[in-house]
């Protein structure tokens, strides 16, 4: 087989392999609600079921600001390392941008971390349980 011939096979296989992970990216919109004349505070939905890859859209729709802030206890270096670099623009450890505004959003990949459950809070409102739970398939 000639070189030209394996390499275009070589691109052939890389280009299937990105497109079919590229088709199998899913976006979830997460809702950032706070009520505080009706004390509820509260993502919508609470779990969001998701792979790595797929894009999380945190978006305030009442009650800003808003933060997302990954539990750490339990997290293995190799897995905070791993939520870290997938949170763009982070305030923290584990920590997103605040949120200022209703109609605003934050964004970021599912990392490459082990199946299980991630649970999130808003800082702003954590004293109102305001939860909830990523979970990786």
């Amino acid at each position: 087989m000639s070189v030209i011939r394996r390499v275009g096979l070589a691109i052939a296989g890389v280009t299937t392999v990105m497109a079919s992970t590229a088709s199998a990216q899913a976006a979830h919109v997460v809702r950032m609600i706070a009520d505080p004349a009706n004390h509820a505070y509260r993502f919508e939905p609470a779990e969001v079921v998701a792979a790595p890859g797929d894009v999380l859209v945190f978006q305030a729709v009442s009650g800003a600001p808003h933060s997302v802030v990954f539990e750490s206890e339990g997290l293995s270096p190799g897995v905070r390392g791993a939520f870290n670099n997938a949170m763009p623009a982070r305030s923290g450890d584990l920590s997103s941008t605040l949120i200022t505004a209703s109609g605003r959003e934050y964004r970021m990949t599912v990392p490459q971390v082990p199946p299980g459950t991630y649970p999130y809070y808003c800082l702003p409102h954590r004293a109102y349980d305001m939860r909830g739970v990523l979970r990786v398939k």
